[in-house]
């Protein structure tokens, strides 16, 4: 069955020669096929022998048996600490946040963040991710520099009871998170999330704060949840529940809440998560490095809680690399539960895609090759030896695949990397600016 939306109508541009896989609700691929877009729309997907009935393409162009997909979307990050790729590693959480991560951020400003953010947008251009959701200091920088890249972004000032060395005290977080709703209303690329870092760093006053701006101006709210068995240990402490149990008791669970990590979860925490319909990113690179544990991830799923994937920041996996984050994924899964089965490819590579979009609120827009959807997409070239030969591409793209193999990068309608060629940005400026903010840090 062909997805169509128009007929012989002028597009901007048809991608063609393709194997399309278009992650919809029918799991359709279309090998040869193509896909056509119109402005920063897909208005046609279908098989190659029937675009000449169906579109008149201002441009096209032939990506050679090339597999175009969604764009990946990283539901979890800190683009910025790029900067800090490799600054501490090998450490439990806390001693990394308390004894190095927090003292070097006392340390950044508004250049750090900018220059970090390009450097992490390209990364990901180049990995095949094209949307991200970000939580960082200066957030205004982040969605300057991934709306200059031409990359689509759900941003958020981090937010907790201490001074930021951005806005100061806490109420003016909340003030500064409110211009940056304000500051990019109605952008294409750019929205906007509300962010309080943690239950054990946020107070029962701020994170209602948080809760009541997020549902005043209709975004989401995401904070780190449950990420290990010491967080868990120091709310109990505090407060005589778990994290999920506080929020609850706090009625700040609910279906506007997208939950980073998750990783210790009692029987009830997955209850309350499902029933409230909260959404989960799933970083499981940054869990296993701080061995955090293993998120329950397939209870998750099967009790219907939308789960994406993110990759968490540089300091803490220390890659962007969606493609290592689904081969991690699958693995980590079946090693943890001793069974195969878990986690098949098919069910990772719609976490990578559509999981993510839901979980960022985004799936009416991205996350599949639909008519009326963004035009979000990527391709790989399959005629690699490492890709030879293709038997399932699902089993390819989780298993196999990498980002280096990701050769067109279109954005909104807009071709942002060409031949492994970033279109929209100077990447050898931008590693030189960051290789100069590298030795203000560690001088």
């Amino acid at each position: 069955m062909k997805a169509s939306a128009e007929s012989s109508a002028a597009v901007d541009l048809l991608i063609h020669n393709a194997m399309v896989l278009t992650v919809n609700d029918r799991d359709e691929i279309f090998c040869p096929g193509a896909v056509a877009l119109r402005g920063d729309r897909i208005v046609w997907v279908g098989p190659e022998e029937s675009w000449s009935s169906r579109v008149e393409p201002r441009e096209r162009l032939d990506v050679r048996g090339g597999l175009v997909m969604p764009g990946l979307i990283n539901a979890h990050t800190h683009a910025a600490m790029t900067c800090f790729r490799g600054l501490a590693d090998d450490l439990p959480l806390s001693v990394w946040l308390d004894k190095h991560i927090f003292p070097a951020e006392k340390k950044i400003d508004a250049g750090l963040v900018y220059w970090g953010t390009l450097l992490a947008c390209a990364e990901m251009i180049l990995g095949g991710t094209a949307t991200f959701c970000d939580m960082y200091l200066f957030e205004g920088e982040v969605a300057k520099a991934a709306h200059q890249v031409g990359m689509r972004a759900l941003v958020g000032e981090v937010l907790y009871d201490f001074p930021s060395p951005n806005y100061g005290p806490p109420e003016q977080g909340l003030a500064y998170t409110r211009d940056l709703i304000r500051t990019w209303a109605g952008d294409p690329l750019i929205s906007v999330a509300i962010e309080p870092h943690a239950v054990y760093t946020c107070s029962p006053e701020l994170l209602r704060a948080c809760n009541e701006i997020a549902v005043q101006h209709e975004v989401p709210m995401i904070i780190h949840l449950s990420e290990s068995e010491d967080e868990v240990r120091q709310v109990r402490e505090r407060y005589g529940s778990t994290p999920v149990g506080h929020l609850e008791k706090l009625d700040l669970l609910g279906p506007h809440l997208i939950a980073d990590h998750c990783v210790v979860l009692s029987e009830k925490d997955k209850g309350l998560i499902a029933e409230r319909g909260v959404r989960v990113a799933h970083n499981p690179e940054s869990n296993m490095k701080l061995a955090n544990g293993v998120a329950p991830v397939p209870d998750l799923l099967a009790l219907g809680v939308p789960v994406g994937l993110g990759t968490d920041g540089c300091a803490s996996n220390n890659n962007l690399d969606i493609f290592a984050e689904m081969d991690t994924v699958a693995k980590l899964h079946k090693v943890n539960r001793l069974d195969p089965t878990v986690m098949d490819a098919r069910t990772v590579v719609r976490m990578a895609t559509r999981g993510s979009a839901r979980v960022l609120g985004l799936e009416s827009q991205v996350g599949s090759l639909e008519p009326g959807k963004k035009a979000d997409l990527i391709c790989l070239d399959l005629n690699r030896p490492h890709l030879t030969p293709l038997y399932n591409v699902y089993s390819h793209l989780v298993y196999t695949a990498s980002a280096a193999d990701v050769t067109l990068s279109v954005i909104n309608g807009r071709v942002v990397m060409r031949d492994r060629e970033i279109l929209t940005l100077d990447v050898e400026r931008v590693m030189a600016e960051v290789r100069g903010i590298a030795k203000t840090i560690r001088p």
